[in-house]
């Protein structure tokens, strides 16, 4: 109508759609989300039964840990950056695609390529020729990887935020299906082989769906090659880092096991036995121990936007509150499922695994703090690349990695071909995760004077302490003594909360924040 009186309502009306297509999308990734977390946890617990004994998982332990760096570098900087240069320009969006495609093609064929020639020096490394044959078939997943993650971009960037969930949520289902099905069949090499699987099918099922955008035109040529790169490299940098803090001490532990070994006299085959013994036992110990910091990964995805918007608006009181309160929930929230698990670290491995691998005990307490520290150090990271310095997260990440590598090797060396080498292993990766988060925090308080308030830091420090010797001195042999002990740790920490007043305040926050 001319009096204009309608043109309000409709847009009213358009915004509301939007909002509820944006939530409903959300919604969706989230879950997809979480059902992914839910099961690699329970791949991980089940593989072990699959493949028969802790020295076959120790083996496809290290065969997959360099194949999940590249992965998970892949899929950070490929899907983040895809998705920004698609969403700028909705006309620009098909020519980008295929400029990002024909890059992340070449990238995929590139590290796959890379990984297949490395193989074999990596299993002279490691005196396992075995390796060989594993890591040239993982190479195809690298490949698959670079694929779907660029499709998963272009979906993102054009807010198709379902249709993205869908395929998470198939692409999880069929890897871990295939994978299991594999590893029943064929141990190992079938294992790793139903995954390479899974990642080529979901990559041209992605392509059948999504497309391949249009050739670049000089009418509509799309983001440059080099736009890409500029956007992608600090993010390479920085995963690659990162992950390798999460992945390569079972490296170590494989080489220097394998080697100690033959040198105290035992035959090639008893060394890599005992190694990937090894490593089997120490990799389920790490499984336990990422938890925590899988679970409380939200935390840096919510602040790195609320920092980002307050820090470029001047608004630094707004991002000093969103750190505070991101640095108290994620202390709090990582002691409250890593406490209990150093307290009864024996019994938490048995409720899954064999017996046998009550021989990662001493590892799993370690690591439990050690992530902690190690999800603080992301947190801090993520907090800094909001201000626009990613660089010094990624060089703390690099120094970090480098003294884990060094302090691990030195480790073992001194424990010898042992299960004492897992401790003091974790001890080694452990103190360099504390160090990097040492530097990071250290950091965040320097430009904005907090990151976790010192009350919380001291109440859930002597909450944490109440519930490992809870979880310590109530008897978890046993799976459902395990789960008791836990409990009982859990319902120790929160009860020393309580007293303190620690969760009494984080209501008060809470509750003043809603009516905000």
């Amino acid at each position: 109508m001319e009096d204009g009186k309608t043109e309000p309502a409709a847009e009213s009306g358009t915004s509301r759609t939007d909002a509820k297509a944006a939530a409903k999308g959300t919604m969706a990734i989230a879950l997809a989300k979480v059902f992914f977390v839910l099961a690699g946890f329970a791949l991980q617990f089940a593989l072990p039964r699959f493949l028969g004994s802790a020295e076959r998982f120790g083996l496809y332990s290290v065969a997959l840990s360099g194949v999940s760096i590249l992965n998970n570098v892949l899929i950070a900087s490929t899907v983040q950056s895809v998705s920004k240069l698609v969403s700028e320009s909705e006309l620009e969006a098909g020519a980008t695609l295929r400029r990002a495609l024909g890059l992340q093609v070449g990238i995929g064929l590139f590290f796959a390529g890379a990984l297949a020639l490395a193989a074999y020096p990596i299993a002279r490394a490691n005196r396992d020729a075995e390796l060989v044959g594993l890591l040239q078939v993982a190479s195809l997943i690298v490949l698959g990887y670079a694929v779907y993650a660029t499709l998963v971009g272009a979906l993102n960037g054009s807010q198709r935020f379902v249709t993205q969930a869908r395929f998470d949520a198939t692409f999880t289902t069929l890897r871990t299906t295939l994978l299991l099905v594999g590893a029943s069949v064929a141990g190992v090499a079938g294992a790793i082989f139903g995954f390479a699987i899974a990642a080529s099918v979901i990559a041209v099922a992605a392509a059948v769906v999504v497309g391949i955008g249009r050739k670049p035109t000089p009418e509509s040529p799309g983001a440059s090659y080099g736009r890409f790169v500029r956007f992608m490299m600090p993010i390479w940098i920085y995963q690659a880092f990162l992950n390798g803090l999460l992945q390569l001490d079972i490296w170590v532990i494989k080489s220097r096991i394998t080697a100690l070994a033959i040198e105290a006299g035992a035959s090639a085959d008893a060394g890599r036995a005992l190694a990937n013994e090894l490593c089997g036992y120490y990799r389920a110990a790490q499984n336990f121990a990422f938890v925590p910091y899988q679970l409380v990964l939200t935390a840096a995805l919510v602040v790195f936007p609320m920092v980002s918007r307050a820090t470029a608006s001047g608004d630094v009181a707004a991002a000093r509150v969103a750190i505070r309160g991101a640095g108290r929930f994620s202390w709090l929230a990582l002691l409250a499922m890593a406490a209990p698990m150093m307290g009864a670290s024996s019994g938490v491995l048995c409720i899954i695994y064999a017996p046998e691998y009550a021989a990662g005990a001493g590892a799993l307490s370690v690591l439990s703090g050690g992530l902690v520290a190690f999800a603080l150090f992301v947190l801090a990271s993520t907090v800094l690349a909001g201000v626009g310095r990613p660089a010094v997260s990624a060089a703390i990440a690099g120094f970090a990695l480098l003294l884990m590598l060094g302090l691990d090797r030195l480790a073992i060396d001194r424990s010898g071909a042992t299960a004492g080498a897992l401790v003091a292993m974790a001890i080694g990766t452990s103190g360099a995760m504390v160090i990097a988060a040492s530097l990071s925090i250290g950091l965040v308080i320097y430009q904005f004077g907090t990151f976790i308030p010192l009350a919380s830091l001291l109440r859930g420090s002597i909450a944490a302490a109440a519930a490992v010797a809870v979880a310590h001195f109530v008897p978890h042999v046993g799976r459902l003594a395990a789960v008791v002990a836990l409990a009982a740790g859990v319902v120790a920490y929160v009860a020393v909360l309580a007293l303190s007043g620690e969760l009494r305040d984080v209501v008060a926050t809470l509750r003043a924040r809603s009516r905000t």
